[in-house]
C-alpha cells in the first residue's frame, strides 16, 4: 500500500512540476519563473511518518531555478514550500562564471535566497570568496557572510569578519579587522569597500596601509592597487623614515614615491627637529625633498629657543643619499620673517646648510637679539647643538642698541666691513668688528650706573664684552681716534652714524606676526652692491636622484 502511495505521490509531483511551466496568466506565470525544478534524482524516497512535507532525494540530485543550476549527493525536497535542503558537494551555476561552492546548502525559491555553509567557496571569473558561511541574494546577486571570510582576485587577498561581494558591480565591502595583502603593500582597516574588477579599495573608516619604509594612515580616500595611486581626506597621514605629513587631503604615488599635499599641511621630521607647515606641499620621498607654500611656515625646535620662520615658499631636500656625505638644505624665500624668544629676523630670502650648520641671510637682512639690531648686505648665522654658536655679518653692517640714557633716544653703534658675534646660552657675549670701523658708544661709571658721555671712534678694528645684551667693555687698538662728549655737550651731528636705522617697527613681535610682512622704506634699503643670489628651486629639481 505504501509503494502505490509513493507512485501516487510523485506522479502527482511529476505532473505539478510540468504543469506549472505551462500555465498562463500573471500570477501563475511569476509561480513558474520562481520555481525550483528537480531535474533528477538516482533515488526518491517518501515517509509520510518521517517528514509528510519532503521527498528524500539521493544520489546525483539536480535542480533548476531560472538560470542558475544546483547539484548535490542528496537532498530534501519541499515542492509546496517551493524550497530545498542540499547536502554532500553542493554545487551552484550560472553560466560559465559563477560557481557556489559547500556541504550544505537552503535554498528558497520564493525568497531566491541561498543558505551555504560548511567550506565554502563562491567563483566569479577570476576572483574567489572562501568562508564558512554565506548567505547568497539571487536578487541583488549579493553574498554575504558574518564569520570571517577571504576574497582573492589573482593578486590581492582581502579578509574579514564581515563581508559582502556584490557579483554585478564586483564590488566587496568588508568591515572587522579588514586586512588587504598585495606583494607590494599591506593594508589594516575598520571598513573597506574594493573592486576586483578596477583594483581600487575605498577607505571608509580607520585605515594603516604600509609598504617597504612608507606607512599611510587614513579615514577616508580610494587607493588604486594597480597604478599605486592614493587620495587621502580627513587629516590622513604620510609616514617615511622618521617623517610624517598630515593635512586635509593628499595625492599620493606609491611608486614613484612623489605627493601633492593640500589643506593645513603638517609635515614633521624627527631626526632633525623642525616642522613645516603651509596650504600646498610637493613632496618626494625618493630625494627626502619638500616644496611648501601658502602661508608656509618652518618651526625648528631642535633648539632651546624654538624659532619660527615664514616665507612665500619653502624647500628642504637632501643630498647624496644613502652615503657617508649625506647633507640637508632648507631654503625660503620672498619677504622671511623669523620669530623666537631671544631671536628675531627679517630678510628676502635664505639657505640652511647641514654640512656645517650654517643658516645665510640675503637682501637687506636684520637680525635681532633681545634689544640689539645687527644688518648687513649678508648674514651667516651658525647653530651648534644647543643654540646659536657665532654669527657673521659681511658688508655695510651695523650693530644698534637702545641706550636708556633718560635723555633721549640713544644707541650705542658700530659700523665696519665685517662682523662677528659669539653666544652664550642664546645671548651675544662678544663682538669683533674689522675693517673701517666707526663706533658711538655710551660708557658707563660702574660706581653708579649713569652713562659717562658719548663716545666716538674711529679703528681698524674693535673687540667688546657684552653682558646682558649690552656693551660692557670696548676694546680699541692704541692708533684709534676717539672723542668722548659728556652727556650734555654731544654734538647732535655725532650722535648717528651715516648708515643708522632702527628698525623696530619692522622687527616681528609674536610668532603669529610673522605673517605680517612690513618691509623697509624704498629710500633705507641698502646700496645695490652685486652679491651672490640663493638658486631658487623648481619641481623638476626636486624629480632628481638628489646626489
Amino acid at each position: 500500500m505504501r509503494r502505490i502511495l509513493s507512485f501516487i505521490y510523485i506522479f502527482s509531483l511529476m505532473f505539478s512540476v510540468y504543469g506549472q511551466e505551462t500555465v498562463s496568466g500573471d500570477s501563475s506565470s511569476v509561480r513558474s519563473k520562481n520555481y525550483v525544478h528537480m531535474l533528477h534524482t538516482d533515488v526518491t524516497r517518501f515517509d509520510e511518518k518521517i517528514n509528510p512535507d519532503a521527498w528524500i532525494l539521493v544520489g546525483d540530485v539536480r535542480f533548476r531555478r531560472d538560470s542558475m543550476y544546483m547539484f548535490c549527493d542528496s537532498a530534501h525536497y519541499f515542492q509546496k514550500k517551493n524550497a530545498f535542503q542540499a547536502f554532500g558537494n553542493v554545487r551552484m551555476e550560472q553560466g560559465d562564471t559563477l560557481f557556489l561552492y559547500g556541504d550544505y546548502l537552503d535554498y528558497d525559491g520564493d525568497t531566491n535566497l541561498a543558505r551555504v555553509r560548511h567550506n565554502v567557496r563562491l567563483i566569479d571569473k577570476n576572483t574567489t570568496l572562501t568562508t564558512d558561511s554565506l548567505d547568497f541574494d539571487r536578487n541583488k546577486n549579493l553574498g554575504y557572510f558574518i564569520e570571517n571570510g577571504t576574497l582573492f582576485d589573482g593578486e590581492s587577498t582581502l579578509s574579514s569578519r564581515y563581508g559582502e561581494y556584490d557579483v554585478d558591480t564586483k564590488d566587496a565591502f568588508f568591515q572587522y579587522k579588514v586586512v588587504l595583502e598585495h606583494p607590494d603593500f599591506k593594508l589594516l582597516s575598520d571598513t573597506l569597500r574594493y573592486n576586483t574588477d578596477n583594483k581600487i579599495a575605498i577607505i571608509l573608516g580607520p585605515t594603516n596601509m604600509y609598504s617597504g619604509e612608507s606607512e599611510v594612515y587614513s579615514e577616508r580616500g580610494r587607493y588604486n592597487t594597480v597604478d599605486k595611486l592614493a587620495y587621502l581626506l580627513d587629516r590622513s597621514v604620510l609616514y617615511n623614515d622618521n617623517k610624517d605629513v598630515t593635512a586635509d587631503s593628499i595625492f599620493y604615488n606609491m611608486n614613484s614615491g612623489f605627493s601633492e599635499v593640500f589643506g593645513n599641511i603638517v609635515y614633521n621630521d624627527t631626526v632633525n627637529r623642525n616642522m613645516l607647515t603651509g596650504e600646498y606641499a610637493y613632496l618626494n620621498e625618493v630625494v627626502d625633498s619638500a616644496y611648501v607654500t601658502g602661508r608656509a611656515v618652518v618651526t625648528d625646535y631642535s633648539q632651546k629657543d624654538s624659532l619660527f620662520m615664514h616665507a612665500d615658499t619653502i624647500w628642504a631636500v637632501s643630498y647624496n643619499l644613502d652615503t657617508d656625505s649625506l647633507y640637508r638644505q632648507v631654503k625660503a624665500y620672498n619677504k622671511v620673517r623669523a620669530w623666537g624668544k631671544e631671536m628675531q629676523a627679517v630678510c628676502d630670502s635664505l639657505i640652511f646648510d647641514s654640512r656645517d650648520s650654517c643658516m645665510t641671510m640675503y637682501k637687506d637682512p636684520i637680525l635681532w637679539n633681545n634689544g640689539i639690531q645687527l644688518l648687513g648686505e649678508e648674514i651667516k648665522i651658525y647653530m651648534d647643538t644647543a643654540s646659536i654658536d657665532w654669527v657673521h655679518i659681511i658688508n655695510q653692517t651695523l650693530y644698534a642698541e637702545y641706550v636708556d640714557s633718560s635723555e633721549s633716544a640713544d644707541y650705542n653703534q658700530v659700523k665696519g666691513q665685517e662682523m662677528k658675534f659669539y653666544f652664550d646660552d642664546g645671548k651675544i657675549n662678544e663682538m669683533q668688528v674689522i675693517g673701517s670701523v666707526e663706533i658711538i658708544f655710551y660708557p658707563i661709571d660702574e660706581s653708579d650706573s649713569t652713562y659717562v658721555g658719548m663716545n666716538t671712534t674711529v679703528a681698524g678694528r674693535i673687540t667688546a664684552n657684552l653682558k646682558d645684551g649690552q656693551v660692557e667693555r670696548l676694546f680699541v687698538p692704541k692708533e684709534a681716534k676717539g672723542v668722548l662728549y659728556p652727556m650734555g655737550q654731544r654734538p647732535a651731528d655725532k650722535r648717528f652714524l651715516d648708515n643708522f636705522v632702527w628698525f623696530d617697527y619692522v622687527r616681528p613681535l609674536s610668532k603669529e606676526d610673522i605673517f605680517n610682512w612690513r618691509g623697509k622704506g624704498s629710500n633705507l634699503e641698502l646700496k645695490v652692491i652685486r652679491r651672490e643670489n640663493i638658486p631658487l628651486p623648481t619641481l623638476d629639481g626636486m624629480k632628481g636622484k638628489g646626489n
